[in-house]
């Protein structure tokens, strides 16, 4: 897929009127999203623990991360944040992606809602009477 942007809104879950607003680049290699470290503490957002990623180098880093709400057009979800450096580049990752029933069309580089959001292995429950 080619560069895809986004207007994201991250949130603090334990108070939803403190948010932060910006673009995001779609990130499908990415599992959490990433957000500069300055605009998670401004929401109040604080490190919760720290998670071992791979950069796309092949290095190996320990970074700060929290749970925060996420907002993709008009989709709401919660996820793993990583606290970047001040002049990161925010990064939607494909687990936010997907649990907002969000998929990306990689042949018009957009992202589309689905109609609805996939539930693997599920079996119907029968009607009780």
């Amino acid at each position: 897929m080619g560069v895809t942007h986004v207007t994201v809104t991250i949130r603090n879950p334990a108070d939803p009127a403190r948010s932060w607003k910006g673009p995001f680049l779609v990130d499908t290699g990415a599992i959490d999203s990433l957000v500069p470290r300055p605009h998670l503490e401004a929401i109040g957002l604080m490190p919760r623990a720290q998670r071992v990623y791979e950069t796309a180098d092949g290095r190996e880093v320990a970074m700060d991360v929290a749970t925060g709400e996420i907002e993709v057009l008009g989709e709401y979800t919660a996820g793993l944040i990583i606290f970047g450096d001040a002049d990161a580049e925010p990064l939607l990752g494909v687990t936010a992606l997907e649990s907002a029933g969000i998929e990306v069309d990689p042949q018009n580089q957009r992202l589309k809602k689905l109609p609805a959001v996939r539930l693997k292995g599920l079996r119907p429950v029968p009607a009780r009477r």
